[in-house]
């Protein structure tokens, strides 16, 4: 007969749970922050006045319950769970924890492995349980799709303002313009930085040469830092908040779940508000901007009625190098000095060859001013001011040059 012999269970030893809290509000707004207050004190005190309970922590978020980025307080309370240092986890709804149905069955299951329970208190449910993970999962669902309902009612109403030429009022670190009581307002002292920004431009500053005027007066970003970056004083300079007019809808937010938002680039419509508010700098100023730019980046009209840029970068040192353009590939024309004289060429040739561009002239600069002098300028005097003013491009073809003139006409010489 076998000698069969019972080794008892080791009874558990009576030890206090770990329990912490998990708290999470939406927004930073003053209602939202005193229910935070509330949450964390009611769940302080309940947790410590427990006997059998010991403190383990109340973490919170002020984030959106759709994302798991940001949100520093979930994650800091999960790797502590992780670490084994947390038994039990006390939060209102499974909302506040998330309202991605994905990212609650996640986080239900990592507790699970580790044998830690989260209470649901509005639900009255645990995730210890696996049989309740399909209410759970439910619940988390009806969380999910009340977002999406919020995020299309919240957009809706979004679009029945952009309609009406509703303009959103509370701007955060706009140089020069604040709001008061509702209305935007110049703040005059950021208004002149930004003419002279304008100013500078129209003068033939480059974007870094204006960003290095600014940091040599000492002016400071809207932001109060020292240093300037270009692309900053690019996206001022196309702004057309400061000719007092509003272009509405330039994003669009992709999908509520993610929040990503991405450039309108026609997937949605734009409404532009003219006269919405007061401007800092003329519409004639502006639209100057605009036209410089866009001479500066020399784009190519292409046939099929595309845009491109050729690549050539504006030259702020020589006029010519941003009047001179290649009749043949639309490149813009350098500066160069061969047999001591001083000549421009197309810089598609320089760059890739006489095959890439093999119409394109060499054109010496004397007689580029002696023809400006003779076509544009009153005294038959070169003078570049003049030249400035009046000249829009100059087209070289293989036997003659094109110019344009401002005032729409065009000259054409022959070599």
């Amino acid at each position: 007969m076998k000698n069969v012999k019972i080794i008892p269970a080791i009874p558990k030893e009576n030890k206090k749970l770990r329990v912490a809290a998990y708290c999470r509000v939406s927004t930073s707004g003053p209602q939202q922050l005193r229910s935070l207050e509330i949450q964390i004190k009611a769940y302080t005190k309940m947790i410590r006045n427990d006997p059998t309970w010991l403190f383990a922590g109340v973490y919170h978020d002020i984030e959106s319950g759709l994302r798991r980025s940001g949100r520093k307080g979930l994650d800091k309370m999960l790797r502590k769970a992780a670490k084994g240092k947390i038994d039990y986890i006390i939060t209102k709804s499974i909302s506040r924890v998330s309202r991605d149905t994905l990212e609650i069955l996640k986080i239900i299951r990592f507790l699970r492995e580790r044998g830690i329970n989260m209470h649901f208190e509005n639900e009255k449910l645990d995730s210890i349980e696996a049989d309740k993970e399909f209410e759970i999962t439910l619940r988390g669902m009806i969380a999910q799709d009340e977002s999406r309902n919020i995020s299309e009612n919240i957009q809706w109403g979004i679009q029945r303002k952009f309609e009406k030429g509703d303009i959103f009022t509370k701007y955060k670190n706009f140089m020069g313009y604040d709001c008061v009581d509702g209305e935007i307002v110049i703040l005059p002292e950021q208004a002149e930085v930004i003419r002279k920004m304008f100013d500078l431009y129209l003068q033939g500053l480059t974007l870094g040469q204006i960003k290095a005027y600014l940091e040599s007066q000492g002016i400071k970003t809207v932001t109060g830092k020292d240093i300037w970056d270009a692309k900053t004083i690019q996206r001022m300079l196309t702004n057309e908040k400061y000719r007092g007019d509003t272009m509405l809808q330039k994003t669009f937010t992709e999908d509520f779940m993610t929040g990503k938002k991405s450039k309108n680039i026609g997937q949605r419509n734009k409404y532009y508000v003219k006269d919405s508010h007061p401007a800092i700098v003329s519409g004639e100023v502006f639209d100057w901007v605009q036209e410089e730019m866009a001479k500066r980046s020399r784009l190519i009209n292409k046939e099929d009625g595309t845009v491109e840029a050729s690549g050539s970068k504006y030259n702020a040192k020589y006029l010519l190098g941003n009047l001179l353009v290649c009749g043949d590939c639309g490149a813009s024309f350098r500066r160069r000095t061969e047999r001591g004289k001083v000549v421009w060429r197309c810089a598609t040739r320089i760059e890739k060859g006489e095959k890439a561009c093999i119409h394109s002239p060499t054109v010496e600069e004397r007689w580029v001013y002696d023809i400006l002098g003779e076509a544009v300028c009153w005294n038959g005097v070169y003078d570049e001011c003049i030249v400035r003013n009046e000249v829009d491009k100059i087209q070289v073809s293989n036997t003659f040059v094109l110019i344009f003139r401002k005032n729409g006409l065009k000259v054409k010489r022959l070599f």
